[in-house]
């Protein structure tokens, strides 16, 4: 519980801070958030530092709480919280906004050699093949191509990957998507990419691909995923030591 109050707390201000409820960049203190939000300064305080070690906020000594100008200048729309479900619905947000799903396509096949080694199985096993194009309203930014093990969702319907595919492992089988290991590069445009992303063909597109891990290990999903270069933008926040 007390997990996901912080969580919750997070996620509050920094909805917040995009709303523009902090005019003067500055937090309220640690005692008048706990009030706010009903809880121990001790969440208020989890949750604070958690911000701040995302460069999210910064605590300047003897004056406060101040909001990252750059966060809100530079600020993604991937938005992925340590331990929580990392699928796309929940965690690539605009504007407050999850992506819509078009489902392009749905289809088994035998895996290639590639997916073996990626996905520890063997040449019998079969997966699923899904693609998906993702959009913002109707803007599309992502198409994905995912390939999941038919032994670990044995009745995945055309209709459950017309929603999170993540949230529905998690509800049927109490099961977390919960690490990844991902690799992000961009390459020229295809003629599929753009006609899918409405993209010119002298503009690139954005890759990431990888493998997606339950929170017990095992191989979940290899994703390929193909944006619209304008949506491709990660921020990282580095701490330097002296």
């Amino acid at each position: 519980m007390a997990e996901l109050i912080y969580k919750q707390i997070i996620a509050d201000l920094k909805q917040k801070i995009f709303d523009q409820e902090f005019p003067d960049m500055k937090l309220p203190d640690e005692r008048t958030l706990s009030s706010q939000y009903n809880v121990s300064r001790s969440s208020i305080k989890r949750a604070l530092n958690r911000m701040a070690s995302d460069g999210i906020i910064f605590k300047k000594r003897g004056s406060g709480t101040f909001i990252n100008p750059l966060y809100l200048k530079n600020e993604s729309v991937f938005n992925y919280e340590e331990g929580s479900n990392l699928g796309v619905t929940d965690n690539f947000k605009m504007n407050g906004q999850s992506p819509k799903i078009k489902v392009l396509s749905f289809e088994v096949e035998r895996p290639s050699e590639e997916l073996q080694r990626d996905l520890f199985l063997e040449p019998e096993d079969f997966v699923y093949k899904i693609v998906r194009l993702r959009l913002f309203d109707d803007e599309p930014f992502m198409i994905e191509t995912g390939y999941i093990p038919i032994k670990i969702l044995p009745k995945l319907t055309e209709q459950t990957i017309k929603s999170s595919i993540f949230n529905y492992m998690q509800d049927e089988y109490n099961q977390s998507v919960t690490k990844s290991f991902l690799s992000v590069f961009a390459e020229p445009s295809t003629p599929k990419d753009q006609e899918l992303l409405r993209l010119k063909p002298n503009e690139p597109t954005g890759i990431m691909e990888g493998v997606f891990f339950l929170d017990n290990g095992t191989p979940f999903e290899y994703s390929h995923m193909r944006f619209h270069y304008k949506y491709l933008k990660f921020n990282s926040f580095v701490s330097v030591s002296q």
